[in-house]
């Protein structure tokens, strides 16, 4: 009997560990940049919470007339629902202004997910409907979009 010997055809232990390393060049180039993604996604969350924040602010002072209370005690305890944003990426404050005609709300970025390593830091608009933006290394106009 004369068998013929079939030729096995596989992969290689160095073909396999050349695609792993290839892969792993890629991801470490892409998880960055999907990383900044995610991040410039999540603060459409804080300036959405923050928006909402002044919109209530505003609507205390359609009604009031100022955006304090009778007694004279800010409105933070009042208008903030919730000291946060939805999922909890950053954390909602208002300051009071030196008169009863001011605020400033702030949304600053939390550790979850990261966040406070956001290169917009924290967001920033007032009574006057002005944005700004601290603590990180892009400006107003990249950050408020």
């Amino acid at each position: 009997m004369n068998r013929r010997r079939q030729s096995v055809r596989g992969v290689t232990l160095i073909e396999l560990m050349i695609v792993v390393s290839i892969v792993g060049i890629i991801a470490g180039f892409a998880y960055p940049s999907y990383m900044d993604q995610v991040k410039k996604s999540r603060r459409t969350e804080g300036m959405a919470a923050l928006l909402e924040l002044a919109d209530r602010m505003e609507r205390h002072y359609a009604d009031s007339g100022s955006y304090s209370q009778a007694d004279g005690s800010d409105m933070t305890a009042a208008v903030i629902y919730h000291n946060h944003s939805e999922n909890a990426y950053y954390l909602l404050s208002i300051d009071p202004g030196t008169d009863e005609l001011q605020f400033t709300a702030r949304a600053t970025p939390t550790a979850k997910g990261r966040q406070d390593t956001d290169k917009c830091g924290t967001f920033i608009i007032n009574a006057q409907g002005l944005t700004s933006v601290s603590g990180g290394s892009l400006s107003r106009s990249d950050c408020w979009k």
